[in-house]
């Protein structure tokens, strides 16, 4: 693999941040038109939620599969592709009629969002690598952002575009945002890592007998993650609304609040790693957000409550890029697909556990598995600490 100058390594850099903040506001588009595209095909709560799972299914096994297509075709190749796909399918939904129609074209959605997040996650790893600063969380910044700027945007033109515009829109602009950022993509071949890292060893693309429990650990803590940031996005609001009796609009600022807060730590975690290293970072975030949802779930008080969702954000920020990033280093590609699936799995499982411990206990006790959970993210972490020192 030939050498890589500065200007080259700059250049995939802000073409991995572009792509990483085009899948956040590409996705978030598509969730603020759920609404309306619910009310167009005339589906019901209950097959409105069997046809969103067409995202879930389709992404998780896409993610399964991106990892042997990034061996074979290439990172930046697949990332390219997947881009397109994700582009041309999240017009598609307002198009359909029938909650059986949006769930198909919401598999071929999902399976390009699931081929893009292992793909390009991949790619920044080998970056990661070949830069030696661990910048993953900027990535993963650029892909909150990508995601509140594509929230707003939706919020300002519901009432002006409808669904079909706004998504036709953002296809239009996805795709000139490929055109030209996958060119360099394309152009410049994926840094080859330093000889004296894991992933310097042919047997590091696949995770051995040896490889493979470290790599499963480092997806739990994904997972561990991935389900606090679901039940915060479907059930913050809820809590604020129905357990401190507050207006819908403030109840609606509790997310906010855990969102920025999250991009914030993601912003400012490569200095953090620089300072702490890994292993430190992720057993101070799972404590600290482990903290931060005992008081967002169990305060009586409302500013208690936001202060909670602000530290859960800042202790939840880096753990998923650090633990997709260690899972990469380990295993390569298959790495990376194994840990964003088990990440996605937390993702999917949160709302729903949620859900059914609210009934069984109350929703302030079932918000708190959202704590265990982290703390666990923190024991973990500390115990592959100590294994891979042997």
């Amino acid at each position: 693999m030939p050498g890589h100058s500065t200007t080259d390594l700059s250049r995939l850099r802000t073409a991995l941040t572009v792509f990483f903040a085009l899948d956040g506001f590409i996705f978030a588009g598509w969730v603020v038109r759920i609404p309306a595209i619910k009310e167009q095909t005339n589906a019901s709560a209950t097959t409105l939620g069997l046809a969103l799972l067409g995202v879930s299914a389709g992404a998780v096994v896409t993610m399964i599969l991106t990892g042997r297509l990034c061996r074979r075709y290439g990172n930046h190749q697949v990332t390219v592709a997947c881009a397109v796909l994700l582009c041309l399918s999240v017009a598609l939904p307002p198009l359909t009629h029938s909650a059986l129609a949006l769930g198909a074209v919401l598999l071929v959605f999902g399976s390009a969002y699931g081929g893009i997040n292992v793909a390009f996650n991949s790619a920044a790893v080998d970056l990661v690598h070949a830069l030696r600063r661990p910048i993953m969380p900027s990535f993963h910044a650029a892909f909150s952002l990508g995601g509140m700027a594509g929230a707003g945007l939706g919020a300002l033109v519901a009432g002006a575009l409808s669904p079909t515009q706004h998504l036709l829109g953002l296809t239009a602009l996805g795709l000139l945002v490929t055109a030209f950022t996958g060119r360099v993509l394309l152009r410049i071949p994926p840094p080859a890592p330093p000889r004296d890292t894991p992933q310097a060893s042919p047997r590091a693309h696949r995770p051995g007998a040896g490889t493979r429990p470290l790599v499963l650990t480092f997806g739990l803590i994904a997972l561990c993650t991935a389900y606090g940031e679901g039940a915060l996005a479907d059930w913050s609001a809820l809590h604020l609304k129905q357990d401190l009796d507050v207006t819908a609009g403030m109840a609606a600022a509790g997310y906010s609040c855990f969102a920025l807060a999250m991009t914030i730590g993601r912003l400012t975690g490569t200095r953090l790693l620089e300072r702490l290293g890994q292993t430190r970072t992720l057993v101070a975030g799972g404590t600290t957000a482990a903290i931060g949802m005992l008081l967002g779930a169990l305060a009586p008080a409302l500013w208690i409550v936001l202060l909670g969702f602000v530290i859960t954000g800042l202790g939840l920020a880096n753990l998923f890029p650090v633990a997709i990033e260690r899972a990469g280093t380990l295993a390569g590609p298959d790495g990376v697909a194994i840990a964003s699936t088990l990440g996605y799995g937390g993702m999917l499982l949160g709302p729903p556990a949620i859900g059914f411990m609210a009934d069984w206990f109350s929703l302030p006790l079932a918000l708190t598995s959202v704590a265990a959970l982290a703390a666990t993210a923190a024991v973990i972490a500390l115990l592959t600490h100590r294994a891979t020192q042997r």
